[in-house]
């Protein structure tokens, strides 16, 4: 009988007890800091040079207040993945969805294969282009049954929205919270660099579409094959019960639908033109589940028990979330954070060329599970690196594109990453069984990165013409 893995609480408890023990262990240390405008929002930036080691903080009774502390530091991600969860939940309930996919399914006849590499493109442009994370989160509740009705399986399903929008926040083009914010604190000029970050960002997509197609059609042919055949066996069924008990697709389908339209357009505006963010998102998804619930004709009080029961399915993931917040409260709290830091960028100083801008994106690698904040990262670690590239021989320009592919890519695999457990736990998918589908996709990154960053090292790129 095949050893149990351990549950997903057990693993982030564990890394909790791991950084406690770490604040024991190390020296602390601090950084000095000063609030300067990046990208236009003001922050609180490192400044080289001022690092001085200091009296630790030890953990020993925190451990048992983390994840209530994290809790609070991830409240709004938590919200918006209880009220998505609630809002989803009415917007099933009125069957819209599965006739929508009934009728997807029918119209595309044998081109259905078409729609992971459509989709996920769509999604990878999001990720590069205005760097979209969070707001792939709710997709995973509506791709998830797509996939499983097509032949396919959850993984397919999450690989549709999380996976491509990943990729594509990682090799960004354009993205906001690497790419920009990054050459803004290395003073590189804002978007330059741009054809061969388009170029790194096409490759990126192109090898996550053919690993998941792939792997589509391998499941399509044997869903055995699977790896989550067994969970999804169930949910299959309900399908197959669907497909056998499908009535005609009626107006109010119809009317729902675009209610669940005019959600994801409202999405992708209010992110990029008015900068919503977690409390706009949940405010726009609990609208949706109200209008589809009316429109649908559900009464207010089913319509209530309806959300209520959508949110209760994921106080699992809700608590994940909170245990995730848990291990940076106690990094931080332990003054052992900016030790780690400095302790990395002082390793690095000692490579030049191409392997200091291979050695600057293993470093990113590292602090991703720390530091899973994208801009939070850029602010504490690029006033470091950039004068440690200028000594490497390296242009602040790789710099920021060491920067960028070690801050993306790995955080699809990270239990520290809220987008990444907050996800799955949609999409019902178990962290254990995730990390055994996804790790080669992550060493096939890792080998992509570490050769994508060979011509700039080589040529000095700057990006600028």
């Amino acid at each position: 009988m095949p050893k149990k893995s351990p549950d997903v609480f057990v693993i982030a408890f564990t890394l909790i007890l791991l950084a406690a023990a770490a604040t024991w262990i190390l020296p602390g240390g601090s950084y000095q800091r000063q609030k300067e405008i990046v990208s236009g929002t003001q922050r609180e930036v490192v400044l080289p040079g001022t690092y001085k080691v200091e009296p630790s903080n030890p953990q020993l009774g925190a451990i048992f207040l983390a994840p209530m502390r994290g809790f609070l530091r991830m409240g709004a991600i938590i919200g918006l993945i209880l009220i998505v969860g609630g809002a989803f939940n009415i917007l099933n309930d009125t069957g819209a969805i599965a006739a929508g996919i009934h009728q997807l399914i029918k119209l595309l006849g044998h081109r259905r294969y078409l729609i992971i590499p459509i989709v996920m493109t769509v999604f990878s442009f999001f990720g590069g282009a205005y760097g979209m994370a969070e707001e792939a989160i709710p997709f995973a509740l509506i791709f998830v049954p797509l996939a499983l009705a097509l032949g396919y399986d959850s993984i397919v399903g999450v690989c549709l929205s999380f996976v491509a929008a990943g990729v594509g926040f990682s090799a960004g083009f354009l993205n906001p919270f690497t790419v920009q914010i990054s050459q803004a604190i290395a003073g590189v000029p804002l978007g330059s660099g741009i054809y061969y970050r388009i170029l790194v960002w096409v490759i990126a997509t192109a090898v996550a579409i053919v690993w998941v197609m792939v792997y589509a059609a391998r499941v399509k042919a044997d869903p055995t094959r699977s790896i989550m055949y067994d969970l999804d066996r169930q949910r299959r069924e309900e399908i197959g019960k669907a497909d056998a008990e499908q009535v005609a697709f009626t107006w109010r389908h119809g009317l729902c639908l675009l209610v669940l339209l005019g959600a994801v357009v409202g999405l992708i505006v209010g992110s990029t033109a008015y900068k919503w963010y977690m409390v706009e998102f949940a405010g726009l998804f609990f609208a949706m589940g109200v209008l589809a619930g009316l429109a649908a004709g559900i009464g207010p009080n089913r319509l209530a028990k309806s959300f209520i029961t959508g949110a209760k399915d994921l106080t699992g993931a809700a608590l994940i979330v909170a245990f995730a917040g848990g291990i940076v409260v106690i990094l931080e709290d332990g003054h052992i954070l900016d030790t780690i830091l400095h302790g990395m960028a002082s390793v690095t100083s000692h490579f030049g060329g191409v392997l200091a801008a291979q050695a600057m994106y293993v470093l990113q690698l590292i602090l991703n599970f720390f530091i899973p904040s994208g801009s939070t990262k850029a602010v504490l670690t690029m006033p470091l690196l950039a004068p440690l590239a200028d000594l490497s021989g390296i242009t602040r320009q790789t710099l920021v594109l060491a920067y960028q592919l070690g801050a993306g890519f790995n955080s699809m695999i990270l239990p520290t990453s809220a987008v990444t457990v907050g996800t799955l736990a949609l999409a019902k998918i178990p962290y254990e069984r995730w990390v055994r589908w996804n790790w080669p996709l992550q060493v096939v990154f890792f080998v992509f990165s570490l050769a994508v960053l060979v011509w700039p090292a080589l040529v000095g790129w700057t990006g600028i013409r």
